[in-house]
């Protein structure tokens, strides 16, 4: 009975799931990803930032207040495997009904997309987040949570803003379940790197009679953190591949130049 009964429950699950991957309707990115220029800079151990078109990213926007809804990352050659097509397996990521899979840089090509990258990691400690990714590789999403999934149903829940990311945690104690951030944040929690930890200030004086300041950090729990908070974190650089791949403002064609301004700017 206890076997039935779980294999309806994920059966429902992967539903309520193929549900909330469908795109809706109206998403036209700013500006499509370079995937050329994504290969030059990307490092393993980076972050990237995906904003989403399909139901549970319009949800996890509204629930995060972020552009950003998805978060996969950049491994290098470490999964050693290529798509049919012969285009590598670079990007480590958890999606909804697939777990955690291995995915080609091209996946994201129409998407909006940021780079985020930790500061001056070791190779040691680089190699260690890579190689949790990697590892995690198979890792089932929670798909018998019913009700986790069903609060995705609702892009705009009427809930405070202060109670909305808890509306993200799931609640599945089993290791082998996670999603997207939530796993990017155990690879870096493994080697004690900061994304937005709680920061405890202590004051305290000294003989001298003068304050003293101490900061203390506190790791908040994997499953609260979104893809928006590698974004928002003073401990990873934001990279963007037009600028660090060049980029002169002076050879740009605006469409309201005369044939003699565009001349000028070539030249």
């Amino acid at each position: 009975m206890t076997e039935y009964a779980e294999t309806l429950m994920d059966r429902i699950g992967r539903k309520l799931a193929a549900s909330l991957e469908t795109p809706s309707p109206g998403f036209v990115p700013y500006t499509h990803a370079n995937v050329a220029a994504l290969r030059k800079v990307l490092e393993p151990g980076d972050v990237l930032l995906i904003e989403g078109h399909n139901r549970i990213s319009v949800a996890i926007k509204y629930l995060t207040m972020s552009t950003w809804s998805h978060a996969a990352m950049y491994v290098g050659n470490a999964v050693g495997q290529v798509t049919p097509e012969g285009e590598r397996l670079c990007l480590v990521e958890v999606n909804l009904g697939d777990g955690c899979i291995a995915a080609p840089l091209s996946k994201y090509e129409c998407f909006n997309t940021r780079i985020c990258r930790a500061n001056d990691l070791t190779d040691e400690d680089r190699a260690k987040v890579v190689d949790f990714m990697v590892s995690s590789i198979g890792k089932r999403y929670d798909m018998k949570n019913i009700t986790d999934l069903l609060r995705y149903f609702l892009p705009t829940p009427p809930v405070p803003v202060r109670w909305r990311r808890r509306l993200l945690a799931f609640g599945s104690g089993d290791p082998t379940r996670a999603i997207c951030s939530s796993l990017i944040a155990q690879a870096f929690g493994r080697i004690r790197y900061p994304i937005l930890p709680r920061i405890t200030r202590e004051f305290r004086a000294d003989r001298m009679a003068r304050t003293q300041r101490r900061e203390i950090l506190e790791i908040r729990h994997h499953s609260l953190y979104a893809p928006r908070d590698f974004d928002l974190s003073p401990y990873f650089h934001i990279v963007k591949p037009t600028l660090a791949t060049g980029f002169d403002y002076r050879g740009l064609t605006w469409s309201d130049q005369t044939e003699g301004e565009k001349t000028r700017a070539a030249g």
